[in-house]
């Protein structure tokens, strides 16, 4: 439970937006140094993604996405982009949303709205969105303002919306991450959590192929 690391909710948000300030916009930034790995990332995200947006009755859209996090917008250029007609981005850091605008080029132009906004702020737009794709951005939010936030994700999807959540876990319970005031749950929180905001898990899988020494990292 973040309830038992995080003794300073204000503090706990406002030393990682400074944290991302001194950050580089670019994808090295935006991966702690690992931007080797944004490949091998992307591919297993379109794989996971794909199996969604094939044909069938219940099939996801591919009209409109949500990038939580985006920074410079590397997972909304690689994977986002290519895949839905238009997308909007979210993040708490301005020079990463202004370096986006460079950063995606000509795909860019579909890009509809930059939201600088934390996510414990946020509301996505009822009923707006195909996909909501959450990385490397939930060990930023309190239990509670995560469940919060999944709850809006719920009611911003079309039907047959999806929201997919990206990140690192713990081996065992919550770990505080003071460099960036962030935290890493373990499977059996994030899964809780999850449900507590009334949404159902249709699929997890533990991303192959990451660096030995960092931590697992699923997609639900």
């Amino acid at each position: 439970m973040t309830s038992e690391v995080v003794e300073n909710e204000f503090e706990f948000y406002s030393k990682a937006e400074k944290y991302w300030k001194d950050v580089p916009a670019t994808v090295d930034g935006m991966l702690g140094g690992y931007g080797h790995i944004s490949s091998i990332d992307i591919n297993s995200s379109k794989k996971f993604l794909q199996r969604f947006l094939r044909d069938g009755p219940n099939r996801t859209g591919t009209t409109r996405a949500l990038d939580c996090g985006a920074g410079i917008g590397r997972i909304t250029k690689r994977l986002l982009l290519p895949l839905f007609k238009t997308v909007d981005m979210v993040d708490v850091t301005e020079d990463f949303l202004t370096k986006a605008k460079s950063y995606l080029g000509e795909e860019g132009r579909r890009v509809r709205n930059y939201f600088c906004c934390g996510l414990q702020d946020f509301s996505p737009e009822p009923n707006s969105y195909d996909v909501i794709w959450i990385q490397w951005v939930i060990g930023h939010l309190t239990d509670n303002h995560l469940s919060d936030f999944l709850k809006r994700c719920r009611t911003g999807l079309r039907p047959n919306g999806i929201v997919v959540i990206k990140d690192n876990m713990a081996q065992e319970g919550v770990i505080m991450d003071d460099v960036d005031s962030s935290v890493c749950r373990d499977l059996d929180v994030v899964r809780k959590i999850i449900r507590r905001a009334g949404l159902h898990l249709l699929a997890e899988e533990r991303q192959e192929n990451f660096p030995d020494e960092i931590y697992h990292v699923y997609t639900f």
